[in-house]
C-alpha cells in the first residue's frame, strides 16, 4: 500500500513538472551556440571512448581520436571481415550496373561529356567510404541538380557557341559546391536543415518530379526540336508547337516512340505493386 502511494506521488510530481515545462518552455539556443557545439563535436567528440576529456592522453592520442572522428572507417575497419566484403562487393556490382548508365544520363542533362558523369559516380563513393557514417545514403549526382545546373549556367555561357567556357564554368560551380558540402560535413552543420520548412521541402521534391517528368516528353513523343528551358509552361508550349509543326509540315514522326515508352511505363507501374 505504501509503495502504491509513493508511486502515485511520483506520477503526480512528474505530471506537474511536465505541465510546468509545457507552460514555461525554455527558449531554443541561439545559432552561434549550435555552431560552437557542432565544432566541438568534431574536434572534441563526446559520448565515446575516444573523447579528449581524458588528461592522460598524449598528443598522438588526441590526434588519433580526432582522425577517428573525422574518418569513421578507422573505427569499424578492425571488425571488417571477408564475409562482409563479399556482401559489399555484390551490393557494389548491383548498384554499379544502375549508377553507371544513370550517371551518363545525368551528364547529358548537364550538357557535359559522358565521362564527367562517370567521374561523379565513381569518385564520391570512394571518398564517402572514408568519411561517411551512413550505410543507406546515396552519394553522387541527381537529375534535379544536373538540370538546374545546365539551365542556370547556359544563361551565362552557351554550351554550343562556347563549349570550353561552359565546361569550365560547370567545373567552377561544382568546385565551390564541394567546398561548401565538405565544410558542412566536417563541422557537423546538418542542423541547418531544421531551418527549412516542411512545406518548402515538399514543394521542392514535387516540383523536381514534375520537371523531370516533363523533360522526358522529348523522348516519349519523339520530338526533335525541344526547348532548353525547364519551367512547365515553356516545356508544354514547346511540345505543342513541335507536334503541330511535325504533323502539319509532313515531317517524319513515328508514333511508335509513344507506344513503346508507354508500354515500359505501364510495365514499371505494374511491377512496382506486384
Amino acid at each position: 500500500m505504501r509503495e502504491q502511494r509513493v508511486q502515485l506521488n511520483l506520477e503526480e510530481t512528474g505530471q506537474t513538472e511536465r505541465s510546468q515545462w509545457v507552460l514555461d518552455s525554455p527558449n531554443p539556443p541561439p545559432l552561434w551556440k549550435k555552431l560552437l557545439s557542432s565544432v566541438k563535436e568534431t574536434i572534441l567528440p563526446h559520448g565515446n571512448k575516444f573523447c579528449f576529456s581524458s588528461k592522460k592522453k598524449t598528443f598522438c592520442g588526441h590526434a588519433v581520436s580526432f582522425l577517428k572522428c573525422l574518418f569513421p572507417i578507422l573505427t569499424w575497419i578492425r571488425d571488417y571481415t571477408a564475409s562482409k566484403f563479399k556482401d559489399d562487393l555484390l551490393a557494389g556490382l548491383t548498384l554499379a550496373s544502375l549508377c553507371l548508365p544513370q550517371s551518363i544520363g545525368y551528364a547529358n542533362l548537364a550538357k557535359v561529356d559522358p565521362e564527367y558523369g562517370l567521374y561523379t559516380s565513381i569518385v564520391p563513393p570512394f571518398i564517402y567510404a572514408l568519411m561517411g557514417s551512413s550505410r543507406e545514403i546515396a552519394v553522387g549526382p541527381v537529375a534535379v541538380v544536373s538540370m538546374l545546373l545546365s539551365s542556370l549556367v547556359q544563361k551565362v555561357e552557351d554550351p554550343v557557341a562556347n563549349p570550353l567556357g561552359y565546361r569550365n564554368f560547370i567545373f567552377t560551380v561544382t568546385f565551390f559546391t564541394g567546398i561548401f558540402q565538405a565544410a558542412f560535413g566536417i563541422f557537423r552543420l546538418g542542423f541547418l536543415v531544421d531551418f527549412l520548412s516542411h512545406a518548402a521541402l515538399v514543394g521542392f521534391m514535387a516540383g523536381a518530379a514534375i520537371i523531370i517528368g516533363l523533360q522526358q516528353l522529348k523522348g516519349l513523343l519523339g520530338i526533335s526540336h525541344f526547348t532548353t528551358k525547364t519551367d512547365a509552361i515553356s516545356v508544354l508550349v514547346s511540345v505543342c508547337k513541335s507536334l503541330h509543326h511535325q504533323i502539319t509540315t509532313g515531317e517524319k514522326w513515328s508514333p511508335l516512340n509513344f507506344v513503346l515508352g508507354c508500354s515500359f511505363l505501364i510495365f514499371l507501374l505494374i511491377t512496382r505493386f506486384m
